[in-house]
């Protein structure tokens, strides 16, 4: 019963995704407009989600020791830099956590 419960779960999981996904191409397929609150929404909440993942990401920093601070500001400082540098997210992302986990695993340890 247990493989049969992964693949009912996995198939209603990729479905209600793939919903999820092409809903606005279904409703808003070219031939309606698409109404402000939505463009100003698509404008605006990424920078809102960012924002967000900067807080979770940042919530446990202790400021007591710098060996407890200083790997996170350091690659967050990389992180904004290769994003300004290269304006390419997935270099940011990559290069800030691997620098986080060569400064914690190698440098403060």
């Amino acid at each position: 019963m247990g493989d049969i419960h992964s693949v009912i779960l996995i198939a209603v999981i990729a479905g209600v995704t793939m919903l999820i996904r092409f809903l606005p191409f279904l409703i808003f397929n070219g031939k309606r407009k698409v109404p402000e609150y939505v463009m100003f929404l698509g404008d605006k909440l990424p920078y809102a989600i960012i924002g967000m993942l900067i807080v979770y990401c940042l919530r446990n920093v202790d400021f007591v020791t710098a060996s407890d601070w200083i790997p996170s500001a350091v690659s967050v400082a990389v992180v904004v830099f290769l994003h300004i540098w290269k304006r390419n997210t997935l270099l940011s992302i990559i290069g800030g956590t691997l620098l986080y986990m060569f400064l914690v695993q190698a440098v403060f340890v």
